[in-house]
């Protein structure tokens, strides 16, 4: 398969990072960028249809859900999905997010669960954590006969994967560590999916020292959403951050991990200590972490989109052993 970012630094935007668009006010509160929604698609000319629902009225959480049209006889794995943003921008709605769960739930195939979480510093770590255990009970739920219908014809619940892009990568993971407490029964975790993670720590890595003008994620930007979004107080040594640092001499119980991350990326150097670590605590790691690319590419790159779900699909398909 090819590597998931060849070539992709000849593709790179070169617009300014959306991440450095925050205005923070005197208040506390911010005011982030704009980008384009898009709606929920339905009809019988459209290859995907998604729809919205609510998770959590309180909360204001939410799912946008998204099946083959028509499905397959077969049925299809569910991958419960969180978007990135270093937690503290962008919605399940978000035109570049909502085009990559068309194009996987199309070509995995697969029923793509799309959470709405709550984001910072509204709502501060571990609130996005709340919201993707959220949607796995969710879809655990379904399994027990709550009813959606397009869940309850065409799932198979032996056959569930969390999967996040960076931050929603740290969701992935975080969330993946509570499930591991919590009867999931009838439904089966079957595997984690990071693409691009997002952790950090105090001390800086060399790839992150090189970002200062990234044009995705650069070195200030990478600061402000840890401060935004980490408990008041807490320092980038913390567990939610620093996942290496908290996995340390421990024994981690996960289901197996795909790992996805290029050179280029401010993140590649903590991806490669966190795949390492989480490896050495126990858990079965697929690492992809060679490939050449930047932050995100998959969102501007067709190319490194359909590599990444390649990537995917050969992961939830042939169950891919450790490397």
């Amino acid at each position: 398969m090819d590597e998931i970012g060849a070539g992709a630094e000849k593709t790179q935007p070169k617009s300014a990072s959306l991440f450095l668009q925050i205005v923070e006010h005197l208040d506390g509160t911010i005011s982030r960028p704009i980008v384009p929604i898009s709606p929920p698609e339905s009809g019988p000319e459209c290859p995907v249809v998604s729809k919205d629902l609510t998770l959590n009225a309180i909360h204001g959480t939410s799912l946008r859900l998204y099946c083959p049209n028509p499905p397959p006889s077969h049925k299809l794995p569910i991958i419960v999905f969180f978007h990135g943003g270093g937690f503290v921008v962008f919605n399940a709605s978000s035109v570049f997010y909502h085009e990559g769960c068309e194009q996987m739930a199309a070509e995995l195939p697969a029923l793509v669960v799309s959470l709405d979480y709550r984001l910072a510093p509204e709502h501060r770590l571990p609130a996005a954590y709340d919201d993707a255990v959220d949607a796995l009970l969710w879809v655990r739920d379904q399994a027990k006969g709550a009813g959606d219908p397009w869940i309850a014809g065409h799932a198979d619940f032996s056959r569930c994967f969390l999967m996040g892009s960076s931050s929603g990568a740290n969701m992935a993971y975080h969330a993946g560590l509570r499930a591991m407490d919590l009867d999931l029964l009838p439904i089966a975790l079957d595997g984690v999916v990071l693409n691009q993670p997002y952790f950090g720590g105090e001390a800086r890595t060399p790839s992150e020292t090189a970002s200062e003008e990234d044009p995705i994620l650069p070195l200030r930007a990478n600061d402000t959403m840890w401060r935004l979004a980490l408990p008041k107080d807490a320092d980038r040594d913390h567990e939610f951050c620093n996942a290496v640092a908290a996995i340390s001499g421990r024994r981690i119980r996960l289901p197996r991990c795909l790992i996805l991350g290029c050179n280029g990326d401010p993140l590649i150097d903590r991806q490669r200590e966190f795949a390492s670590a989480l490896g050495e605590a126990g858990v079965s790691v697929v690492p992809r972490l060679d490939g050449e690319g930047f932050h995100a590419m998959e969102l501007f790159v067709p190319e490194k989109a359909a590599a990444l779900i390649a990537e995917v699909r050969e992961f939830i398909s042939n169950g891919v052993a450790a490397a």
